[in-house]
C-alpha cells in the first residue's frame, strides 16, 4: 500500500467514525495537470456534522498515516470544509453544497470509487 492510498483509507475512517455519509474517493494520479493525486468527498447532515467529520479525519490522519493538513479552509461556515493534504485533498460538504459545487463530476474520466455508507 503507498504512502497516499493509507492517507486516504485514514480519511476514510476518520469519515465513518463520525457517520459522513456518500464517501467518494477520485484516483487522479494517471491524468495530467492535476494539483493532487486524490480527491476524497463526503458530506455530513448538518455544518455542525461537517466539523466534527474535519476533526475526525485531522485525528485518524495523524494517527493513522502520520499526516497533518498543510491547508484547512471552510472552517468559519462549515458548509464545505477542504482540508489539504497535498497529494490527497479532502472535502466535507453539506448535501445542498455538494450538489451545488458538483465537485463529484468534475472529473469524469478520472478512476472513481464509492464508498457504501456504514449504517
Amino acid at each position: 500500500m503507498t504512502e497516499n492510498e493509507k492517507l486516504v483509507n485514514a480519511c476514510i475512517e476518520g469519515i465513518q467514525e463520525k457517520k459522513g455519509k456518500k464517501i467518494r474517493v477520485v484516483n487522479l494520479e494517471d491524468i495530467d495537470d492535476t494539483i493532487t493525486k486524490y480527491l476524497v468527498i463526503c458530506e455530513g447532515n448538518s455544518p455542525t456534522q461537517v466539523s466534527a467529520i474535519s476533526d475526525s479525519v485531522r485525528e485518524f490522519t495523524r494517527k493513522k498515516a502520520n499526516s497533518k493538513p498543510t491547508a484547512v479552509d471552510g472552517t468559519r461556515n462549515n458548509l464545505w470544509i477542504a482540508m489539504d493534504y497535498i497529494d490527497v485533498v479532502v472535502h466535507i460538504f453539506v448535501p445542498d453544497a455538494r450538489e451545488f459545487y458538483d465537485v463529484d463530476n468534475l472529473w469524469e474520466d478520472a478512476d472513481i470509487v464509492d464508498v457504501p455508507d456504514l449504517d
